[in-house]
């Protein structure tokens, strides 16, 4: 369907349903298209949690503590003399 700028301004609560359902809306100015009203994508159906979702495992047990020797060896590299 192709619309007038002036036709769509006044008719948009009706424009809108028939996007949704699957109608193309074109905006013409003087006969001319302009613009196509497209209904927007629901981002969050399809988004994923992180950008490594899937892609790391941790292996072991993430709240025990680590060995001494790690812990030593930080406290040497940086804040030791």
């Amino acid at each position: 369907m192709k619309v007038g700028i002036h036709e769509a301004k006044t008719k948009m609560s009706k424009l809108i349903p028939a996007v949704l359902s699957g109608e193309e809306v074109i905006i013409t100015k003087a006969g001319r298209p302009l613009v196509k009203i497209v209904p927007v994508e629901d981002e969050s159906a399809t988004r994923l949690l992180g950008a490594f979702a899937g892609k790391v495992r941790f292996h072991g047990d993430l709240l025990e503590p680590l060995p001494d020797e790690v812990i030593n060896d930080f406290w040497l590299k940086n804040c030791g003399s």
